[in-house]
């Protein structure tokens, strides 16, 4: 049988006495709260598919239980990267429960995937979580009669409000196998019992690992059994294309349709729903529908992204930056350090703090004073959309655009987490279909997908530029996006996958929920920003002390200055971008306060800037996740571009005379 992944716990501790329980259910359905509740451990709760995607695993508070959170699935059969994980992690060789969280208010999808988990042989629970929004829509669920359908436990809850998680635990003690069996087409089951006879011992039900191969793809063949076993996959393989040849659908279908028959008469006996006359205009004009109509949408967009423009770039940029930098950090904290630190009789220990390249002085200062007041404002942003349940409708509108670069609306999911961390969001491109579409998705992001840092610092100069030169600048990197991305599309074989997802309601987000998430998002700046920032200080200052600084600015001066026309000081901030992209943005953000640059070379550098290779941490991820040679031609080919783009832009603003 194949093995699951190595299920590191969160808390660094492992257990032999401790069993496991598994999170499994669709996206966006409220798991990764299930999950803080049961262990305490804070997971950022977004509202939108796809955010788990790593296997995150704690001890539970309240229970003598290992919680294992899954990363979120459509249906049983994987058809991504982070759907096999979960199938991986569900048939691993262990004693293990699982607890499915489910849409209360969509039970007829939740209960699509509780038949064949059901059917795994594993003990059971079945939370019906946002019973609230449920409530709402009319839904009445008979939790008592669907639990005797399904001959396991089943709750409501309301993960955001705890609200029945007494019930839950309660569940969870008394969690049981399900007594369901479904009886198939007569050939299905005739091919379940040939395929069972072929399979060796397991965790799980072996009917279900048989219903499961023939309702998945030919890969799964292999994922099953051992490499050994080439006899038995052999006839496992000609099991399947026997009895598919017996039915005019696939196998897969037919295997739904049963299960679907089934879950209507179990929701026919438990469900009933009041009709309620409804206050809401059912038109185009709602801001539901809003939000993804192919023209008003982009108008939605327009205004989220000018409010996040006066947010982020005009109070937190211009104001709360200024208020920081100038009198926190230069009237009230600087000064009493530097008075101290400046009778160190050593010259290079001292400017090692204080000096122009200062540990101090320029790391802690451009952290703190001009990056960190950014990004805290840019977290609270980004956690409201979240929340609202805006991102998704994002998903839809741009489906049509991604398309063209050869990927879907599903590709959102790492492009608007890359937003928060590239690094991140490489990893998360997992939960694409295709190869082709995580290389594409991965070239984007190391091109043009700023950083919540790097962001939060070209909105804080560019609301200093003025002229409209945010607008001018959107729409250059989306250019160069569109333009590669078709590119990309045409080279590489293969096309886009298709693509399907849930719209979940609007909500109105939670304050606590905003300002946790906020909180343990700029911790994580602090604790993984800040040394780059120090590092890349440090190195300067050496750099500069050696004359390797000297040198290299030589180096990159007849690219900075001859074809971007900016100031040989400049250069500094580009190297400094090899570090962290953000720290280069607050170099050329410095460089501009002080005068050393005017509008025009302040947008080219940062237009540069964003276009530039990506930080070191993002490259090292990378390289792991495509591989050495596709990494290697990634990064050359946006170093190469990002040149070939900024001179152009350069060359082009000059000649129309456009200056801000």
């Amino acid at each position: 049988m194949v093995q699951g992944p190595d299920l590191v716990l969160t808390d660094g501790r492992e257990s032999s006495e401790a069993g496991k329980l598994l999170l499994v259910g669709q996206p966006n359905i409220g798991k990764s709260v299930i999950f803080s509740i049961l262990t305490g451990r804070y997971v950022v709760v977004s509202n939108y598919p796809g955010t788990t995607v790593e296997v995150l695993s704690g001890k539970a508070t309240e229970l003598d239980l290992y919680v294992i959170d899954t990363p979120g699935i459509g249906s049983i059969i994987p058809r991504s990267e982070d759907e096999m994980v979960t199938l991986r992690t569900i048939l691993s060789d262990e004693e293990k429960s699982i607890l499915q969280v489910g849409d209360a208010k969509n039970l007829r999808r939740t209960l699509m995937l509780t038949l064949p988990l059901a059917e795994t042989g594993f003990p059971l629970v079945l939370d019906l979580n946002m019973a609230d929004e449920a409530e709402k829509s009319g839904y009445r669920i008979d939790t008592a009669a669907l639990s005797a359908g399904l001959g396991i436990p089943v709750v409501l809850t309301v993960a955001t409000e705890k609200r029945g998680k007494e019930d839950l635990l309660d569940a969870i003690r008394h969690s049981s196998r399900s007594s369901l069996q479904i009886t198939y087409d007569p050939r299905i089951e005739n091919a379940i019992d040939r395929i069972v006879s072929e399979l060796p011992r397991s965790a799980a039900s072996r009917r279900f690992l048989a219903l499961t191969l023939l309702a998945g793809t030919s890969n799964l063949v292999d994922e099953f059994l051992k490499k050994d076993d080439r006899g038995k996959k052999r006839a496992i393989r000609e099991i399947i294309s026997q009895t598919q040849s017996q039915f005019g659908d696939p196998l897969s279908q037919v295997i739904m349709e049963t299960r679907a028959a089934h879950v209507d008469r179990m929701i026919k006996k438990s469900v009933t729903r009041r009709e309620e006359r409804r206050l809401a205009v059912k038109s185009l004009w709602t801001l539901e529908r809003l939000s993804t109509h192919p023209l008003w949408g982009f108008v939605v967009l327009a205004v989220i992204l000018f409010g996040l423009y006066q947010f982020v770039g005009v109070f937190a940029a211009g104001y709360l930056v200024d208020f920081v930098q100038e009198v926190l950090f230069k009237g009230i904290l600087l000064p009493p350090v530097v008075r101290l630190l400046s009778h160190i009789p050593e010259e290079h220990v001292r400017n090692f703090f204080i000096g122009e390249y200062g540990q101090i002085t320029m790391g802690l200062t451009y952290a703190l004073a001009i990056v960190f007041p950014i990004v805290t404002a840019f977290f609270l942003a980004f956690s409201l959309l979240e929340d609202s349940g805006y991102l998704p409708r994002l998903a839809v509108m741009l489906n049509r655009t991604f398309t063209v670069m050869g990927l879907n609306g599903r590709a959102v999911i790492p492009i608007v987490l890359g937003l928060g961390c590239g690094t991140m969001a490489t990893l998360v491109t997992r939960v694409l279909e295709t190869r082709r579409e995580r290389i594409i998705a991965t070239l984007l992001l190391a091109l043009g997908i700023p950083c919540s840092a790097q962001l939060g610092v070209i909105l804080g100069i560019f609301s200093r530029i003025g002229g409209g030169s945010i607008f001018l600048f959107m729409a250059f990197i989306s250019l160069q996006l569109l333009i590669v991305g078709y590119l990309a599309s045409k080279v590489l074989p293969g096309g886009p996958s298709f693509f399907l997802t849930e719209l979940p309601p609007f909500r109105m987000p939670r304050l606590d929920n905003i300002l946790s998430k906020t909180y343990f998002r700029t911790k994580w700046f602090i604790r993984e920003a800040i040394p780059y920032f120090l590092l890349g200080t440090a190195f300067l200052f050496f750099a500069d002390v050696t004359g390797l600084l000297k040198w290299l600015m030589e180096i990159f001066s007849p690219v900075v200055v001859g074809f971007f026309d900016l100031p040989r000081k400049s250069s500094q901030a580009f190297i400094l971008g090899f570090l962290r992209r953000d720290y280069g943005a607050a170099g050329l953000f410095d460089l501009f306060d002080q005068g050393l640059m005017d509008g025009l070379q302040a947008f080219v550098g940062i237009s540069v800037m964003t276009l530039f290779v990506p930080c070191i941490a993002n490259v090292f991820i990378i390289f792991k996740e495509r591989g050495y040679r596709v990494a290697l031609l990634l990064v050359s080919f946006v170093f190469a571009y990002a040149i070939m783009a900024g001179t152009v832009l350069n060359f082009f603003l000059r000649l129309l005379n456009i200056h801000f």
